[in-house]
């Protein structure tokens, strides 16, 4: 089996004290055997304000937050998935929210632009959230191959929308990657619940590392980092805190449980 593990933070507006705390918990998950290592959503940087973040955004390929993720992967000799960064977009007052895929030798093998934005009134509180503000959507479903499986990635907000997964799956995705920094109040309602319902229907790993715990911005996430398998268990979790999930990807089980329920060959509607 190969391990796989998922980062849980509560990152701060200070992108070095974030990649201080990142590396840390990178070289904690490669001791601990990880081959393939997943931040969260927003790890380098929780900012103040939405437009914070089109502050410090990088221009693809070239940064210190890329640089990082690429000296990370490979000082360990591992794979990482950088959660989302800030990527320079069209819009010179927005970003792309990018998730970046870097193999063991320290190169980029991937990039995923979140498609799906957060803008919403939380209900039963105050909280409210308008990504569009600061972001632009992406819209090219990625899955790539590694290692480990094919790997269908996404972020935190396009948990919701299941459309995407079954894309995913239509390519081949194995394991599905949900970085994240879903709230403490959605978190409690829906985050378990969705990333179960993702591994199941499409019957493919789940790697969902999180944000976990408040926030120099007074924003508070859920945390519950966690690793699901394609029967919707709950592998390994890391409920609070900083640290992570790990447990290891069964390709032998992904595919007695894909030939004993073959659900995915079963649909009978492709769009």
């Amino acid at each position: 089996m190969n391990r796989c593990a998922v980062l849980q933070m509560a990152s701060s507006p200070t992108i070095d004290a974030n990649l201080c705390e990142a590396a840390r918990l990178i070289g904690e998950a490669a001791k601990a055997g990880a081959g393939l290592v997943a931040l969260p959503e927003n790890f380098a940087l929780m900012g103040e304000h939405e437009g914070s973040k089109v502050e410090v955004k990088e221009v693809d390929g070239a940064g210190p937050i890329q640089d990082f993720l690429a000296r990370s992967a490979k000082k360990y000799g591992i794979w990482v998935i950088g959660g989302t960064i800030p990527l320079a977009g069209d819009d010179d007052r927005k970003v792309r929210a990018a998730c970046l895929v870097y193999n063991d030798q320290g190169e980029r093998v991937g990039r995923y632009d979140k498609i799906h934005l957060f803008d919403v009134n939380v209900p039963g509180s105050d909280e409210a959230y308008k990504e569009s503000n600061s972001i632009e959507p992406g819209s090219t479903p990625v899955v790539l191959d590694t290692p480990f499986g094919r790997l269908g990635l996404s972020v935190c907000y396009d948990l919701r929308f299941p459309e995407l997964y079954r894309k995913l799956a239509a390519q081949g995705a194995e394991i599905l990657v949900v970085p994240s920094a879903f709230t403490a109040k959605t978190g409690a309602a829906h985050w378990e619940i969705l990333l179960r319902a993702r591994a199941i229907e499409n019957l493919c790993y789940v790697l969902a590392p999180n944000q976990g715990g408040l926030h120099g911005n007074g924003r508070e996430t859920f945390g519950h980092s966690m690793i699901i398998d394609p029967w919707g268990v709950v592998l390994d979790v890391k409920k609070t805190g900083a640290g992570f999930a790990v447990a290891g990807i069964d390709h032998e089980h992904l595919e007695t449980v894909r030939a004993a329920f073959p659900a995915l060959q079963h649909r009978r509607f492709s769009e």
